[in-house]
């Protein structure tokens, strides 16, 4: 019954009443309400997604009863209660419903140059637009109980049913989902604080590490104290010999910043979580997010003391500079751009819980899921690049070969092979750089092309304008790494090139999202996503204390 409504409402709204050829302003909500009867054969639909949001508002025995009510209706579309209007002014939801109808009221009688061929098309999407709408209500509150009741909501409620908002009612979704935007917003500034404190070299001034979070210096005496721990330390033999105690605060402030800034992150998150908790809204589903990111929060803390450790070891070639490892810094980002990304996703995934996809046409779909094919490997590439730039920041890659394009007069740098086997597209500089602008320029290349290829598709209005962000960000980020690479590598550059790069990486996962297969069909990699994050999450800790076990500190004062 309902594949047979959306097909008889699809006919409709294709098919014009009236072929004149322009309205004027005061006839357009006249056409607009004649278009609007089309709308009338998506009321299944509605029915179905308004038990679903109500079926929590009162009793059982109520929903239940409203479930018989709404299959008599289905049976019976002529009678009055049927109708339309009598649908959008009833239910928790009707306020969502009218705003969308109103919108497209508005939109008509502004316009003085719509033609009447396109009044159905247009009313029908505004039908539309309320059905989304309704749908994303319902996707607060449904239940199993009142997917049993109608039949007619099965058309939403597997989104529904595998949404992290499952469960939780409108405002408390909401509410959950700003505080997890918040706390990603609260992770990107984490992110750029680093990257200064990296670029300020100010990431050795604190040689020791606390869970509970390290006590400043208070007196003279304190910093005299620890000053003494940072000249026993191989970065002043070798590189700040020279170095006064007001220099010395400097960096030892921006070290321990960025440090008790993580730490009043955990903060930010655990308090909103235990008042969540202790209201009931955290659902098990809920609740396994949550866990997954306390979990990982508390893991990215140990690989940042993993990293700064192995500054602190004196370095194996006499003329090498101190500097934390690589492979380890590249870790530690990895870690933080992992916790970003499930921040912002499940923000998202709380505020829009129905997939857009679910309420568009055939061909909106396949020319969505033909994007998708292409926007999940650019998002990998725009990771590994991400990544590859840990490295470059890791080697100070960044201050050799400062032209563009050419390195060194030579499009591949005569130093490329410097070091043998695998070891040498990790470790060698000129191979750094040189793997991380080939990387730039293979993914601003993709996106333009991605961009070129699906600008004129019928997609969603937001996923143009996400794709459309992307490549502007892709452009501004290439544009960006340059400009930083001819002008060595200054401290605001480099810290601008590095948040531009969150911000692309965030832009990537908004096009995903609103990408979303319809119905919440999830796939294996998805169901499977938060176990294996956590498997991985552990095998991390396992490495990294590992590692620490068996590590010797160079001098007394330099421990954990």
């Amino acid at each position: 019954f309902l594949n047979q409504d959306l097909s008889e409402w699809s006919a409709c709204r294709v098919q014009p009443s009236d072929n004149s050829p322009r309205w004027s302003t005061w006839q357009a909500p006249m056409r607009v309400q004649q278009a609007l009867r089309c709308a009338q054969q998506l009321r299944a639909v509605l029915q179905g997604s308004t038990l679903a949001a109500k079926s929590l508002v009162g009793p059982a025995g109520h929903a239940a009863a409203e479930g018989l009510l709404v299959r008599q209706c289905m049976q019976r579309p002529g009678e009055r209660s049927c109708t339309f209007g009598s649908i959008i002014s009833a239910g928790p939801s009707r306020l969502m419903i009218q705003q969308g109808v109103t919108t497209a009221w508005r939109g008509f009688a502004a316009s003085q140059t719509h033609r009447a061929a396109d009044a159905a098309p247009a009313a029908g999407g505004a039908a539309m637009l309320a059905w989304r709408r309704m749908c994303t209500a319902a996707a607060f509150t449904a239940t199993k109980h009142g997917a049993q009741a109608v039949g007619g909501a099965s058309a939403v409620l597997p989104a529904v049913q595998q949404s992290l908002a499952a469960g939780l009612s409108h405002s408390a979704a909401k509410q959950v989902s700003a505080w997890l935007g918040f706390s990603a917003a609260w992770v990107a500034s984490m992110v750029v604080l680093g990257g200064v404190t990296r670029l300020t070299r100010s990431g050795l001034s604190m040689t020791d590490w606390k869970f509970t979070g390290e006590k400043p210096p208070q007196s003279q005496a304190d910093w005299d104290a620890e000053f003494a721990k940072y000249q026993m330390s191989p970065e002043f033999q070798k590189v700040n010999s020279r170095m006064t105690l007001d220099e010395f605060k400097f960096i030892y402030w921006m070290e321990y910043t960025h440090r008790m800034w993580g730490r009043i992150l955990g903060l930010v998150f655990a308090v909103p979580a235990a008042y969540f908790v202790a209201r009931g809204v955290v659902t098990r589903r809920l609740g396994t997010r949550l866990g997954l990111l306390f979990l990982m929060g508390g893991t990215q803390g140990l690989v940042g003391w993993w990293m700064v450790k192995s500054g602190l070891q004196a370095p194996t070639k006499e003329y090498d500079t101190p500097r934390v490892s690589p492979y380890r810094l590249a870790a530690h980002l990895a870690s933080a751009f992992s916790i970003y990304a499930v921040l912002l996703w499940s923000a998202l995934s709380l505020a829009a819980p129905v997939p857009q996809l679910a309420a568009a046409a055939p061909a909106v779909q396949a020319a969505a899921a033909r994007l998708r094919g292409a926007a999940v490997p650019l998002s990998c590439l725009i990771a590994i690049t991400a990544a590859s730039g840990a490295f470059v920041a890791g080697l100070d890659a960044g201050h050799a070969y400062n032209t563009f394009p050419l390195m060194g007069g030579r499009i591949v740098p005569e130093e490329y092979w410097a070091i043998p086997g695998w070891r040498n597209a990790f470790e060698n500089t000129a191979a750094v750089q040189f793997h991380h602008r080939v990387l730039a320029l293979t993914t601003l290349a993709a996106v333009g092309a991605t961009w070129v290829a699906h600008r004129g598709a019928p997609l969603p209005p937001s996923t143009h304008r996400w794709l459309g962000a992307l490549a502007a960000v892709t452009a501004g980020q290439v544009a960006l790494g340059v400009t930083t690479l001819l002008t060595y590598v200054p401290v605001s550059l480099g810290a601008a090139h590095q948040a531009n790069a969150l911000a692309l990486f965030s832009v990537a996962l908004a096009l995903l999202h609103s990408l979303r297969r319809p119905l919440g069909a999830a796939t294996p990699a998805a169901r499977l996503f938060t176990p294996l994050a956590a498997a991985a999450t552990v095998g991390v800790w396992a490495v990294v204390l590992r590692a620490d076990k068996g590590a010797t500190p160079l001098h007394p004062a330099v421990s954990h």
